[in-house]
């Protein structure tokens, strides 16, 4: 069954770090991109940041500087290093994959809670 699996969401005070994690089944293949996004409480999902097989990363403006993201496609798996937290990152995040067949999937999200 095709999943994936996010880990590392918590509770920290502003200023700190944590760092997520999200590995793909071994049933999707030909990725060619992963990503994170994240939904805060009354608010669209959006793009935090993602990566793709053509080497190309892109990060949204707010996280810029502050986030890492990195991974590999080969295995599977797509990290977020999330430092200098402010409560405006407070929200759910949800790992990302699409494939070159078309086919998108979604983790179910894991809660990342700034307090001030």
């Amino acid at each position: 069954q095709a999943q994936l699996v996010e880990s590392g969401g918590g509770l920290v005070q502003t200023g700190g770090s944590l760092r997520l994690s999200c590995a793909a089944s071994r049933s999707i293949f030909s990725i060619n991109a992963m990503g994170w996004y994240r939904q805060a409480p009354g608010k669209q999902r959006e793009l935090v940041a993602r990566f793709t097989s053509g080497g190309s990363t892109i990060y949204a403006d707010s996280v810029k500087g502050r986030f890492t993201i990195s991974g590999d496609i080969a295995k599977n798996t797509v990290d977020l290093q999330m430092n200098s937290l402010k409560p405006e990152d407070t929200a759910v995040y949800y790992c990302n994959v699409n494939t070159q067949l078309l086919h998108e999937y979604w983790g179910q999200g894991t809660q990342v809670t700034v307090s001030s």
